[in-house]
Order: structure tokens, then sequence, then C-alpha cells
């Protein structure tokens, strides 16, 4: 088991493409469903040209638009899944309507390869009630369980310091810190998870604009 977990894709592309390097495929299903109830989506966007600069194709699967047979078949057969930023709530709740949470930890555990980015990141954990002061929880109403994908036992804290998260994750981090086991992370860092634990990197020419 080996997965990336970053702030921001696109302000990570040296260590991205490290990562990728061991994937034999050049395809990436990528899941940019966090998205979907987000007023600016530009983030996403710059993620999808630096993988494709990387020279990726992207599968774009959105898991809210997508029958649930069709789902299960294609992350089975997908060698790397990107899950992009955005309202962590309503991505877990879509996860959660088509029954994938354990589909996906199962699939991370068994080798593939993971990006998760922001939000993608966060479902990493065991529980995301604690992003409730980033993100808007109402945009979910379906959720009733914040039990996420638990294959890190450490909860990434993203875009701490950086715009305009500056003071949402500050109090995160204020807030949780005793209780969880944060690794805050600003949009040129990411954790790269494997069995033995985990590594911080940092972008060492970093691109891009903040999220």
């Amino acid at each position: 088991m080996e997965l990336l977990l970053v702030s921001y894709l696109a302000g990570t592309k040296t260590i991205t493409a490290n990562y990728l390097s061991k994937l034999s495929s050049k395809t990436i299903t990528f899941i940019p469903t966090a998205g979907n109830v987000e007023p600016y989506t530009g983030f996403i966007d710059e993620g999808i040209a630096m993988l494709e600069e990387l020279g990726y194709q992207l599968h774009m699967l959105d898991i809210a638009k997508v029958e649930e047979p069709v789902l299960i078949q294609e992350l089975e057969r997908a060698a790397c899944v990107c899950i992009s930023g955005g309202n962590t709530f309503y991505l877990l709740q879509e996860l959660k309507k088509k029954h994938l949470t354990e589909l996906l930890a199962r699939r991370i555990r068994e080798g593939m390869f993971y990006i998760g980015e922001s939000a993608g990141a966060i479902i990493a954990s065991p529980d995301i009630e604690y992003n409730q002061i980033m993100d808007d929880k109402t945009v979910a109403p379906d959720l009733m369980d914040y039990t996420a994908l638990n294959v890190f036992d450490h909860s990434v804290l993203p875009h701490i310091g950086e715009y305009p998260f500056e003071t949402s994750s500050r109090e995160t981090l204020e807030r949780y810190r005793n209780s969880l086991k944060l690794i805050p992370l600003n949009n040129h860092e990411a954790v790269l998870v494997n069995d033995r634990g985990y590594t911080i990197l940092r972008e060492t020419s970093p691109e891009g604009s903040s999220l």
C-alpha cells in the first residue's frame, strides 16, 4: 500500500511525478465529485492540466452521476485513482450513497495507486468530522456517518496558512490538535503513506497558484 495525500495537486507537480513514476499504466481514474458543490473549481482544472502535462490520460468519473454497478467495475480495474478537492462532506456522502468506501479502501490496501487532494486526502482518515470548520456540512444532508476510508490513522489538515483558509485551518488545528493525529500541509507539501508509516514531502520548485 502506498498513497499520496496532498493539499493542492497543481502545487506538488514534482512530488506527484515521482510517486507516479512507479505506475505502469498511463491512465488515471480522476474523480472530481467533491467540486460539484463548490462555486470555484479552477484548482481541479489546474490539477487535471498538471497530470496531463506529465503525460497521463485521465478517465473522468463523477461518483454522483454514474450508476453504482459501473462505478464498482471502474474502481475494481483502476490502476490509479485521483480524487480532487472540494467539499469533503459532499464527497463522502456520494461515496457512501454508492457503497464505495469499503471497496475504495480495499483497493488502496491491495496496492492501487491513490492520490487524494484536499477533500480526497481528508477521506483517507478514519473520520472527517474535524473538517467541519473548513467545509460546510449542510451541502451533504444525507450524510449521517462521518467514518471515512480509514487507510491512514492520521488526519490530513490541508491549506494550513493558505488563502482563503488561513483562519479555518488554524482554528481546526487549535481545536483538534490534542485529540487527533493531525498532519498540517500547505499547498506545496504532501504526505506519502505506506505500510511502514508516512513521510512528509515538500515541493522543491513550487509551481502554480494557491487554491
